[in-house]
C-alpha cells in the first residue's frame, strides 16, 4: 500500500541495480525491490551504476536478466558510454527494440564525455528516433551542471533530456531557469534535498515536466516521496509528479 492515501499508483524514476565487486557495487534487485514495497511503490525504472560496453561488458546483458525477474516492478533505461560509436546504434537497437527498455542514462562523469560534446549527442539523437528519454546525472561536478546539459537539449530538441537530481545540492535554480527555457527538458526530483525546489519547478515549468525519483538504494525511496509530499502540491500535481508524468514518457517509447 502506498505511504499516500490518494496516491497508488507511484513509479519511481530513477533507481539503480548493480553487482559488480571489483568496483564496490553490490546491490542486487531484491534489495531495490525490498525497498520499493516499504514504501508503496508499484514500478521503478532501473539503471545499472556501470556504463555499457566501456567499463562493464555484461551491464545490458545483467539489467534485461533483472528486469526479466521483475516485469511487472523493473523498468530497463540502458547507461551507455557515448565513445563507442560504432556500436552504438546497434547497442541502442537492442536495448530498446529486442530488450524492450524505454530510455538511456547518461553519467558525464563516468564516461567523462561533455554532454554537449558529438558522441552525447549522437547518443540523444539515436534516442530520440525511438522517442525514449535520456536521463543525465545532473548535479554540481564538472559537465554535469544543468547549464552544461542543456546545451546538448538545446542542439537535439527533438530529444526529451531529463535531468537527474535536477541539479544537486547546489545548482536547482540553474535547472529550473534551464527547464524554463527548453521545452524538451525535464526535472528528476533524486537526491536534491529542498522540497521547496520541487514546488517552485510546478509552478515556473507545470506540473507535467517534474517527475518524482528516489536514486535508490542510495536513497531510500520512502524517504524521497516524503520530500515531494513536503512541497505541498495540490493532488493533482502530485499524482503527476509521482507517477503519471513517467507513464506517459515511457508510453510514447516506440520499440
Amino acid at each position: 500500500m502506498s505511504i499516500l492515501p490518494d496516491v497508488d499508483d507511484i513509479l519511481d524514476g530513477h533507481t539503480h541495480v548493480d553487482e559488480v565487486p571489483a568496483l564496490g557495487w553490490i546491490d542486487p534487485p531484491g534489495k531495490l525491490v525490498a525497498l520499493l514495497d516499504e514504501a508503496g511503490i508499484r514500478q521503478a525504472v532501473v539503471m545499472t551504476y556501470t556504463e555499457y560496453p566501456g567499463y562493464n561488458p555484461q551491464a545490458l546483458d545483467y539489467l534485461a536478466q533483472v528486469v526479466g525477474r521483475y516485469p511487472d516492478r523493473l523498468i530497463g533505461f540502458v547507461r551507455v558510454h557515448p565513445w563507442y560509436q560504432e556500436e552504438m546504434p546497434r547497442i541502442i537497437d537492442r536495448a530498446l527494440g529486442e530488450l524492450g527498455m524505454k530510455g538511456v542514462k547518461l553519467h558525464p562523469v563516468g564516461t567523462l564525455d561533455h554532454p554537449a560534446g558529438p558522441s552525447t549527442l549522437r547518443v540523444l539523437e539515436l534516442a530520440a528516433e525511438r522517442n525514449a528519454p535520456v536521463l543525465f546525472h545532473c548535479g554540481d561536478e564538472p559537465m554535469t551542471t544543468p547549464l552544461a546539459i542543456a546545451e546538448a537539449a538545446r542542439r537535439v530538441p527533438e530529444a526529451t533530456v531529463i535531468l537527474g537530481h535536477m541539479g544537486g545540492f547546489f545548482h536547482v535554480r540553474e535547472a529550473i531557469e534551464v527547464a524554463e527555457r527548453l521545452p524538451n527538458v525535464v526535472l528528476e526530483t533524486s537526491a536534491m534535498p529542498y522540497p521547496a525546489a520541487i514546488r517552485e519547478a510546478v509552478q515556473r515549468i507545470g506540473a507535467d515536466r517534474v517527475i518524482y525519483g528516489s536514486d535508490g538504494p542510495g536513497c531510500p525511496p520512502r524517504l524521497e516521496i516524503r520530500k515531494v509530499i513536503a512541497a505541498g502540491l495540490d493532488t493533482e500535481a502530485q499524482r503527476a509528479v509521482l507517477g503519471a508524468n513517467m507513464r506517459r514518457l515511457l508510453a510514447a517509447v516506440r520499440a
